[in-house]
């Protein structure tokens, strides 16, 4: 039992994961990884994999917030020696399968957290020192009849234990193992050097019994040769396999809402239908939908739909990818704010956080870091929560140019609108059209929305904005639900070729207004004006004039 050898810190770990009143059983990928420990030459024969690669080799790359961590502790605390999990995991659902009990605890496992560094590190020899230092007093603990040598490496030392102790084997769980590649004391001479550490410990070793690796970006990124060419990689874009053990699907979603209920009986701010705007929007390979596990567990459990994303490194930030080459990508993000999908050739492993040269790799580094979803050739904001955050980004990115623009001029427009100007709506309008609009003719309604999206783009600052939303007898192009309940709430009704007079008319035939009115007998939740907002487009005026008229459906309530 050490720090990496048999630990009882994954273990831990575990425990308080499964502790959680929102824990998700994910304990059947361990049904997939247990055959892989029982790998003989007939096996390897029937499943087609002796291509290469060894199939008890597996990386498994997601962005970060996707559980890797979790499964990689779970996975740690069944096969590892070091302690007795079988209280948690006989509740689990990979109790019921005939081998449970003979993986149970049985194995030696190493678990190396890559992303753990020494205090105040300031060279790759400090970081890779850590891990040989400790591995090595692990295994001088665990084995004191072996004759280690100060010139032996960790494999060797490994070997030693396989050959002088009736070929003890060992379970490799690495964790975070690219981190260390984001690191700006690390040299490019280091990255090979640790790339060989890890070729040197695994590929081709008799005491590998398994080796189980997570990181952000796939290896191929950085071991361009065969260092590391044993692995199977396993990505959320290209590889369905493992997928429905990272990140939330509906059916759990339904469970933890079911959950959330019986523990917030009252006062219950989140809803089903806010857990999918704010956090679905990710597809696997198979198109299953995603949610974000970290967002929606914070989300439950502070009984808020929030922006939880929370940034880990500089180097995944925002704002660094945008402004990587913002020449490349400024007009595309003025399409991706509007919720348009933008056609991009994603490949994982085309982009670091040190090198983006043009707008496809930045895109693809925005995918691997879960900043975008990419389905069917394009990359789109998947969700509020990430739509927030751009929106965010472009209210402070000048170098965006005319896409900063608007975004400013979006404060103006909601002023504007609050005061029921709507010469200055109108103008506004107008210069978005003949400025950087994606369409220089809308040709229906989806598309001026697109425009409105950016033009009231600072608006999510102090409303919860929906489309498409069913209100009444139908479904209100947008509706603005207020953060602060006594500020103005505001429906938007879209025509092309149709009068701002008749979209004010079909808000109130199809009485779109009772989204914000209270149930008989109950005090109303929002007490502040109600604007009917009605914006058309003739697609035949060579001027690109706008109509807008506004009307108060109901006064501020005292």
């Amino acid at each position: 039992m050490g720090v990496y050898l048999n630990s009882t810190s994954a273990y831990g770990l575990f425990q308080e994961d499964f502790s959680l009143a929102y824990y998700v059983d994910k304990s059947e990928i361990i049904k997939e990884l247990v055959p892989l420990v029982e790998l003989n030459r007939n096996t390897r024969k029937k499943i087609g994999m002796d291509k290469g690669k060894g199939p008890k080799y597996v990386a498994i790359t997601r962005p970060r917030r996707f559980g890797k961590t979790v499964m990689a502790n779970m996975i740690a605390s069944y096969f590892g020696k070091g302690v007795d999990s079988h209280e948690e995991f006989d509740t689990l659902k990979i109790s019921g399968y005939p081998w449970y009990k003979k993986h149970l605890n049985q194995h030696n496992v190493i678990h190396i957290m890559f992303n753990e560094m020494p205090d105040e590190v300031t060279t790759y020899a400090e970081y890779i020192g850590m891990i040989k230092d400790t591995l090595r007093d692990d295994l001088m603990m665990a084995y004191p009849m072996i004759n280690v040598r100060e010139t032996d490496s960790i494999w060797r030392i490994l070997t030693k234990i396989y050959e002088y102790c009736n070929g003890e084997k060992f379970i490799f769980v690495l964790d975070e193992w690219d981190c260390i590649f984001h690191k700006g004391f690390v040299t490019d001479k280091d990255k090979t050097a640790y790339i060989d550490f890890l070729s040197n410990l695994l590929k081709d070793k008799a005491y590998v019994e398994m080796a189980y690796m997570t990181g952000i970006l796939p290896i191929a990124k950085y071991s361009s040769g065969s260092e590391l060419n044993m692995f199977c990689e396993y990505t959320m874009v290209t590889e369905e396999k493992y997928s429905e053990f990272f990140g939330f699907v509906d059916a759990e979603i339904d469970d933890l809402f079911a959950r959330y209920l019986e523990r917030q009986p009252e006062n219950q701010k989140v809803t089903r239908e806010g857990l999918r705007a704010w956090y679905d929007g990710y597809h696997t390979k198979g198109g299953e939908r995603v949610y974000n596990p970290r967002s929606v567990v914070l989300a439950l459990e502070n009984n808020n739909l929030g922006n939880y994303w929370t940034s880990s490194g500089p180097y995944d930030e925002l704002f660094y990818y945008v402004g990587a080459n913002v020449d490349q990508v400024k007009d595309a993000v003025g399409l991706l704010i509007s919720d348009i999908p933008v056609p991009t050739n994603v490949q994982e492993y085309a982009a670091t956080s040190m090198e983006l040269k043009t707008r496809d790799e930045i895109f693809s580094a925005m995918v691997v870091y879960g900043f975008l979803n990419y389905e069917n050739g394009c990359v789109a904001i998947p969700n509020k929560e990430l739509m927030d955050k751009f929106a965010e980004m472009v209210q402070k990115e000048v170098s965006l140019g005319v896409v900063y623009q608007l975004t400013k001029e979006s404060g103006r427009m909601l002023a504007a609108t609050k005061a029921g100007d709507t010469k200055t709506m109108m103008e506004i309008l107008q210069f978005v059209h003949n400025t950087e609009s994606p369409f220089t003719v809308y040709s229906n309604e989806a598309e001026l929305a697109a425009i409105i999206k950016q033009v009231y783009l600072k608006a999510r600052d102090f409303y919860r904005i929906e489309r498409e939303d069913k209100a009444g007898v139908g479904y209100v192009d947008f509706i603005f639900y207020p953060v602060v309940k006594n500020d103005d709430c505001i429906i938007i009704e879209l025509k092309v070729n149709h009068t701002a007079d008749e979209a004010i008319q079909q808000i109130k035939d199809r009485q779109y207004v009772l989204r914000f009115e209270s149930k008989l007998g109950e005090k109303p939740e929002y007490t502040g004006r109600i604007l009917a907002v009605g914006i058309a487009y003739s697609k035949d005026d060579k001027n690109k004039r706008h109509e807008c008229k506004i009307e108060v459906l109901r006064d501020r309530i005292k």
